[in-house]
Parts: structure tokens; sequence; C-alpha cells
């Protein structure tokens, strides 16, 4: 019986935990798209901003390799 308590207890507060995590998660969505809004009325291209958040979290080699591969692909259509 004691054991069944002690599980039940560990269940909620391992839910509990997620709950917390993920209204934290909300607000920091929220942050971050309110920093983002403010970016687009400071007049930044936001398609670019966003590349470079992408491209940020990527590791030097591949970053490297896929902008070697836009240059390709961008010469092979006539874009540069």
């Amino acid at each position: 019986m004691t054991d069944d308590i002690t599980a039940d207890k560990e269940l909620l507060s391992q839910i509990e935990r997620v709950e917390r995590l993920k209204e934290e998660q909300k607000g920091i969505g929220e942050d971050i798209s309110d920093i983002l809004k403010e970016m687009k009325a400071r007049g930044y291209d936001m398609l670019a901003v966003r590349e470079m958040l992408r491209l940020r979290k990527m590791d030097s080699d591949k970053r490297r390799d896929f902008q070697n591969a836009v240059e390709v692909y961008a010469a092979q259509l006539n874009l540069i």
C-alpha cells in the first residue's frame, strides 16, 4: 500500500513539473513573439531574421555545406 501511495505521489509530482514547464514554455514563446514583433516594427526583414536564427542553430560544418549547396543551386538556376 505504501508503495502505491509513493508511486501516486511521484506520478503527481512529475505531472505537475511538466505542467509548470509548459507554462514557462508558453511565457517564453510569448516573449519571443514580442521580440520578433518589435523587430518587424523596426523594419527588419523577418524572413532574413528567421533564416539567421535557423542558421545559427546549425553547427558550422553543416551550415557551410548548406550554404555551398544553396550557391551551387542558385548558380544552376541563374539566380546569381
